[in-house]
């Protein structure tokens, strides 16, 4: 399983919302940002939309990560069947391996039989060319829910991306997420959380923290998933709590991805 880092790490960097950081993340960054850690996976999120570069920057893309022998991985929101095309496309010219989708966009909220037909039409092309799609698990669907898309759909080439921690905004906890989830994973995202009570008791607050910080334990999460043999890359993902100004959160945000890769490679369980 490859080490690997997401735009998502630099959430607020890459612009968050209507938040705009006078020096906005670039795919020249994480490449840099790669080189420095010796990582040899890049997830592109949807805050680094590549289906938004012009074919130059999409060529000195694929030039980058091939100089430094570089796994790049796509990352997209909205499952449709033309935003599905145009990723797949995106994938082919850049020999990317997988790519990540969270199914809703906005008021597009697709039932999972309308995911599944979407799905079922590209799995000849996912397998002709050797590409896996990763489903994120995303606040609105049960994991049973996504149990059944994979069981549906069966194919070795759809399986899901679990994220650490989306599947609160569901109701469920990620013990239980990884259970029903594990055999179908082929990407993770380590995005560490804490929960605590909220000062006056009426409730929680969940936010982000870095690795080894909070409340996954990476792992036996990854001793979990490695049983199954799906999952490829395990990408860090942050959610770091805004700050004063942001500077300053941006600041903390590059100190919590130095620190949770550090942790990462000390633990000695990625490739």
């Amino acid at each position: 399983m490859l080490l690997g880092i997401s735009s998502f790490a630099y959430g607020w960097r890459a612009g968050a919302g209507n938040v705009k950081a006078m020096n906005p993340l670039t795919e020249t960054d994480l490449l840099t940002i790669a080189h420095q850690h010796n990582l040899k996976c890049i997830q592109f999120g949807d805050n680094l939309p590549v289906h938004e570069f012009d074919q130059s920057r999409l060529d000195a893309l694929k030039s980058g990560a091939r100089s430094q022998g570089i796994r790049l991985e796509l990352g997209a929101r909205g499952l449709t069947t033309e935003h599905l095309a145009t990723y797949i496309e995106l994938a082919k010219f850049f020999n990317t391996p997988l790519i990540r989708f969270v199914i809703d966009k906005g008021s597009y909220e697709p039932s999972i039989a309308s995911v599944a037909d979407i799905i079922e039409d590209f799995i000849p092309t996912l397998e002709q060319n050797n590409i896996t799609l990763g489903i994120e698990n995303h606040d609105r669907f049960k994991a049973i829910e996504l149990s059944f898309l994979m069981e549906s759909l069966a194919s070795h080439m759809v399986g899901i991306c679990l994220d650490t921690v989306n599947s609160l905004g569901a109701g469920e906890g990620l013990d239980h997420v990884v259970e029903v989830l594990a055999p179908y994973t082929v990407n993770l995202h380590i995005k560490e959380f804490s929960i605590r009570r909220a000062p006056h008791s009426m409730g929680f607050e969940v936010s982000g923290a870095p690795v080894g910080k909070g409340l996954v334990n990476t792992c036996s999460l990854i001793e979990r998933l490695s049983k199954f043999d799906r999952c490829a890359s395990a990408i860090l993902e942050q959610w770091v709590p805004y700050q004063a100004d942001l500077e300053s959160t941006i600041l903390l945000e590059e100190q919590w991805a130095e620190e949770s890769l550090e942790y990462l490679k000390s633990s000695h369980l990625f490739d």
